[in-house]
């Protein structure tokens, strides 16, 4: 009987902890990552009343059984169900992390290691990715300086918001590629200041700037030069000659070679020129008349100047005139029916009651006119934009108008007036009809006793010569190349001698080979851009830190605001033979003990054994509900039964008491 009651205390005993490991697995139900436990009962130990025996071949006996008493049941084990995977919980935080497969996190005290489903973590003020229960720094592996990969070594505490994390260095521009078409008939390439066409460049420093080119026509077809015009300011549009007070952009930087061209030809004088050998002057005779079209956006065709007074003007100061002197002159003009309709808003009307003519105008202020030969003062406030003073209008039958105006002139340069004709006094230039306004061209006139002229243009071309192939269109050479180099000086000095460093910016080389000389319609695309084809080589401003990203093998990523990212390392994870093995520590710890395998110190990469993290998610408690409550309540069955034990035993205690009454 006491052998009874005792079992049932050790039955007692064994029920009420295998209690307490449910009720431990219920109140974490809601905790990060726990993993439930169970326990086994084992047999407690037996008392032997009577040893087994054989069987006896010479009586013929058979064998018994031993006879043993148990004494009641213990704990056998209590495990752990560790490589039993939680549900998902999402919380949006890109620091929780969640672990798939069969490793854990490696944190540390800053003694000693520990591991640890729980993937909630945050950046403390120092930057170090640690667990948010406890501030245990997360351990992983740094980044090789040199190679700028993971250096799978002893793991370390993951800093990853570091004072050199948390901006990008700028990097100066190397490459720039030319793309679009340059059309030939673009009246751009053949202006004095050419085609613009600039690119954004940054120096070593991350300070921006704008470098301007024109592309210029030369004589031969798909020839052109490409000149550098400009550096400016990114921010304030400033000159970089204005800003260092050097004496041209060449100063700064230089974009190809100077080339002088030269070509001689030989002139004569134009018609109505004379030339003066003892003086080397040039004069041009004129009647001074002029023709005007267009004139104020009206068409006024074949206005006819003579001189008002004739006699007056040439006996003044004995016909000589002096540049800004005024001479009167009389004009005579005719404009057309389509002139008046088209271009005067006039309206030619025919009186059908005496079958005159006459034009009917209105303007803007609602006053209406009806012009005839005898409305002078209505034809000139009519007529008034086209900015003549003095009107005597005829008007005939065919709705033409045959005007007189009285118009001054300014002379331009020295000039004689001897009754009939105007001689001026002009430039060796006009005189043979060299054009002067082609750029970067000065012109060297060598002229015989007879006024035949030699001329000698020098062309110097600043820059690279462009080259296409005008049977294709397609990109030929530059300066015999594909690419171009914008050559920034290391130093120079300014108008006062004083040295300037330049060491901040980088040549830029500019790749040309994607452009072409197509018809467009005689508009052009071509323009440049920095970096190369694939971005590379176009430099950056400093970067400031705009977010961390973690990747599914634990890699951490830093994105900064020019567009660039650095690795900051990557989180390292922990396997064990045996996991079941590990020993908890609270807190959603476990440390490492003889039976589960000791820690190596490195760690392995997650995705080596298959498994990956995923971040804004965390692992749930893998505790079953339905599963506790069913063992609760054979649990509590169980226990129940055993105090039965206790109590029917008592019973027959006190039975056997009463016999001695």
């Amino acid at each position: 009987m006491m052998r009874a009651l005792y079992s049932g205390v050790a039955g007692l005993k064994t029920h009420q902890v295998k209690m307490d490991v449910i009720g431990n697995n219920i109140a974490n139900v809601n905790t990060t990552a726990y993993k439930s436990q169970s326990i086994t009962f084992s047999e407690l130990m037996y008392q032997t009343t009577q040893a087994a025996s054989g069987p006896n071949e010479t009586t013929g006996r058979a064998g018994i059984n031993a006879k043993q008493i148990g004494l009641g049941s213990t704990s056998g084990a209590i495990s752990t169900a560790i490589t039993t995977a939680g549900a998902s919980q999402t919380t949006g935080n890109p620091f929780d992390i969640r672990i798939t497969g069969d490793s854990f996190f490696i944190v540390n005290d800053g003694l000693n290691n520990f591991f640890t489903r729980d993937g909630s973590f945050y950046v403390d003020a120092a930057g170090n990715l640690a667990m948010t229960s406890n501030g245990y720094n997360v351990m992983g592996w740094g980044v090789d300086p040199e190679t700028q990969t993971i250096k799978q070594d002893i793991v370390q505490p993951l800093r990853i918001m570091s004072a050199d994390n948390l901006t990008y260095p700028p990097e100066a521009t190397t490459k720039a590629y030319v793309s679009g078409i340059l059309d030939k008939n673009d009246t751009n390439a053949a202006s004095a200041d050419g085609k613009v066409v600039s690119v954004s460049i940054y120096d070593g420093l991350g300070y921006s700037y704008t470098a301007k080119f024109a592309i210029k026509n030369l004589e031969e077809e798909g020839q052109y030069t490409v000149e550098l015009t400009d550096i400016l300011d990114g921010t304030t549009n400033e000159s970089l000659k204005d800003r260092y007070n050097v004496g041209s952009i060449k100063d700064i930087a230089t974009f190809g070679e100077e080339k002088v061209l030269e070509e001689t030809t030989l002139a004569s004088l134009l018609d109505e020129v004379t030339f003066d050998d003892v003086t080397d002057t040039y004069y041009k005779k004129s009647g001074f008349s002029e023709t005007f079209s267009d004139y104020d956006s009206n068409k006024v065709s074949g206005i006819t100047y003579t001189v008002a007074d004739p006699v007056a003007l040439a006996q003044q100061n004995n016909g000589k005139l002096e540049a800004d002197d005024t001479v009167t002159m009389k004009g005579t003009g005719t404009l057309t029916k389509d002139d008046l309709e088209e271009s005067f808003d006039l309206i030619y009307v025919t009186d059908p009651t005496d079958n005159s003519t006459y034009y009917y105008y209105k303007d803007a202020d609602g006053k209406e006119y009806k012009l005839t030969s005898d409305t002078d003062a209505d034809w000139q406030t009519v007529l008034n934009k086209t900015g003549f003073q003095s009107f005597d209008v005829t008007l005939d039958a065919d709705g033409n108008v045959t005007f007189e105006i009285t118009q001054d002139f300014t002379v331009a340069g020295n000039t004689t007036y001897d009754g009939t004709n105007f001689t001026r006094e002009i430039t060796i230039e006009e005189a043979y009809g060299v054009d002067t306004t082609k750029p970067n061209t000065t012109y060297e006139f060598m002229v015989s006793p007879d006024g035949q002229a030699q001329v000698t243009s020098t062309t110097i071309l600043s820059g690279n010569t462009l080259i296409y192939d005008t049977a294709t269109g397609e990109f030929k050479s530059i300066n015999g190349m594909d690419t171009s180099v914008l050559d920034f000086a290391a130093n120079t000095v300014d108008v006062l001698g004083n040295p300037v460093d330049l060491t901040h910016f980088s040549d830029v080389s500019i790749d040309w080979t994607a452009s072409s000389m197509f018809n467009n319609n005689k508009t052009s695309t071509i323009g440049m851009v920095s970096g190369d084809k694939t971005g590379l080589g176009s430099g950056r401003k400093l970067g400031e830190l705009s977010g961390v990203s973690i990747q599914n093998n634990g890699m951490i990523y830093a994105s900064y605001d020019n567009g660039q990212t650095r690795l900051l390392g990557q989180i390292a994870v922990a396997s064990f033979s045996n996991a079941s093995g590990l020993q908890k520590e609270g807190d959603n710890l476990y440390s490492a003990t003889l039976n589960s395998g000791e820690f190596d110190g490195i760690g392995v990469d997650v995705s080596a054994g298959g498994g990956y993290m995923s971040t804004g998610v965390l692992e749930m408690s893998n505790v079953d509900l339905s599963a506790e409550f069913t063992e609760m309540i054979t649990t509590q069955r169980g226990f129940q039964a055993n105090s039965r034990i206790i109590t029917v035993s008592d019973t027959l205690l006190e039975e056997l008491v009463n016999l001695k009454r």
